[in-house]
C-alpha cells in the first residue's frame, strides 16, 4: 500500500501545494510550525475520515478559505486509488475513485495507515479512552464490521444513558431490556475483534520492545477483561452483567459496563506501566505498540499500512533511532523532523523541505 501523491488546497497553512512521495523513507523537514504535521494529518485524514488533532472539521480550512480540499493518489493491492475530501463550514464530501461515499465505512481499508507522534503517550500514561481509541482506530481500519458495530453502540448507548437519567421509573425499567438486547449484540461484536485483535498485537509488541530496549525490557499487554465463548455466548454474559447493574446505573445516570468501560493492562517487568514507566519507557512502549500494529495490517491486508512519524526521531537516543529505521525498511513511511542530516545516519530517503506551508 503505497500513496503517490498528495495534493493539499486550502488544507492549514497549504495554499496549494502537491507532495510526490516515494515507495520507502519520505522525510519532511523544516524549522517548527512550518506546515510538516499538517502534511502528516491530511494523509491520515483520507485514511480514516477524521483527524488526530482536532474536533471539528471546519478547523482544518485555510484561514480565510471557504473550503479546503485534499486528494491522495494511490495504490493498493487491487490497483489504484484516488481519494479527495472537501472540506465546508458545516460538511464535507469524501470521494472514492470519483464515487461520494455516504458513510466513514465506506472510507476504511482504501488506504491504511499508522499514525505515531509525541502525543501518542497518551497511550500508555492517560486513562482508559486514549487505550480504546488507539484500538478503535486500528481495528475499524481493516474491519469495516467492526466500525458499524462501534457506531451503533455508541448511539444505543447514549440513549441508554439518556433513558436511566428519566423520572419515570416504570418507563425506565420497560425499556431498558429492549435497549440491552440490542446493545449486547453490537458490544458481542466489539469485544470478540478487540479480543482478535490484542492477540495479534501483544507478540509483536513484546518483540519490538525486546528489540527497542536490547532485552532490557518485557513488555506484556493483555486485556483487563476476560470474555470467554463466542459472539452468542459474549452477548449472553454482557447483558447479565447489565441486568446485575440496573441498580448502580440508575443511582449514576449512566451505564456502568460494557465495552466502553474495558482497559488494557500494561506492564514493563511485570510493573504497571500506567502509573510507573519513566518517560524513556512510556515513549519506547508506546513506539513498540505502533510498530506491532503495522505488523497486524500486513497480517490481515496482505501489504504494509502507510507509517506516518510525526517528530518522533529527536525524542529517541541514537541507538533506538538506527533501530527505528532498520524496523521501518520495508515500509512507506512519512516522517517529520526539523533536521533531516541528524536523524537519516544516511539512509536513503526523499526529502522534502517545508517552508511556511510551501515546498522548497
Amino acid at each position: 500500500m503505497k500513496i503517490k501523491k498528495l495534493f493539499l488546497q486550502n488544507f492549514r497553512n497549504y495554499e496549494a501545494e502537491t507532495f510526490e512521495f516515494s515507495d520507502g523513507l519520505n522525510v519532511l523537514f523544516g524549522k517548527n510550525a512550518q506546515g510538516k504535521t499538517n502534511c502528516a494529518e491530511a494523509v491520515f485524514y483520507l485514511c480514516t475520515g477524521a483527524s488526530l488533532r482536532i474536533r471539528h472539521d471546519k478547523q482544518l480550512i485555510r484561514m480565510g478559505a471557504d473550503h479546503a480540499f485534499i486528494q491522495a493518489e494511490a495504490e493498493n493491492r487491487y490497483g489504484k486509488v484516488t481519494i479527495e475530501a472537501t472540506i465546508y463550514e458545516n460538511k464535507r464530501e469524501i470521494r472514492v475513485n470519483g464515487s461520494k461515499i455516504a458513510k466513514n465505512a465506506d472510507l476504511m481499508g482504501h488506504i491504511n495507515s499508522v499514525f505515531f507522534s509525541p502525543g501518542e503517550l497518551r497511550l500508555i500514561q492517560d486513562g482508559p479512552d486514549e487505550r480504546r481509541r488507539f484500538m478503535n482506530i486500528s481495528i475499524s481500519q481493516t474491519s469495516p464490521a467492526y466500525y458499524t458495530a462501534l457506531l451503533r453502540y455508541n448511539k444505543i448507548l447514549d440513549q441508554r444513558n439518556s433513558l436511566l437519567k428519566d423520572k419515570d421509573f416504570n418507563l425506565v425499567m420497560d425499556t431498558l431490556p429492549v435497549w440491552d438486547e440490542q446493545l449486547c449484540s453490537y458490544a458481542a461484536i466489539i469485544v470478540k475483534k478487540r479480543a482478535e485483535f490484542l492477540e495479534k498485537l501483544a507478540p509483536y509488541a513484546k518483540e519490538y520492545h525486546a528489540l527497542l530496549t536490547d532485552g532490557a525490557e518485557e513488555l506484556l499487554i493483555k486485556p483487563d477483561r476476560k470474555y470467554e465463548g463466542d459472539e452468542a455466548e459474549i452477548a449472553k454474559t454482557l447483558l447479565h452483567r447489565l441486568e446485575n447493574n440496573y441498580e448502580k446505573d440508575l443511582r449514576l445516570g449512566f451505564t456502568t459496563v460494557g465495552p466502553h468501560r474495558d482497559d488494557l493492562d500494561v506492564t514493563i517487568n511485570g510493573i504497571d506501566a500506567k502509573a510507573y514507566a519513566s518517560q524513556g519507557q512510556t515513549r519506547t512502549a508506546a513506539l513498540a505498540l505502533k510498530l506491532s500494529e503495522v505488523q497486524i495490517f500486513k497480517a490481515l491486508s496482505g501489504e504494509y499500512p502507510i507509517l506516518v512519524l510525526d517528530d518522533v526521531m529527536s525524542e529517541l537516543d541514537l541507538k533506538r533511532r538506527k533501530k527505528l529505521l532498520g524496523c521501518i525498511a520495508d515500509v512507506q513511511t512519512i516522517l517529520t523532523c526539523t533536521h533531516a542530516e541528524r536523524v537519516l545516519y544516511g539512509a536513503e530517503c526523499n526529502k522534502i523541505r517545508i517552508d511556511n506551508g510551501r515546498i522548497i
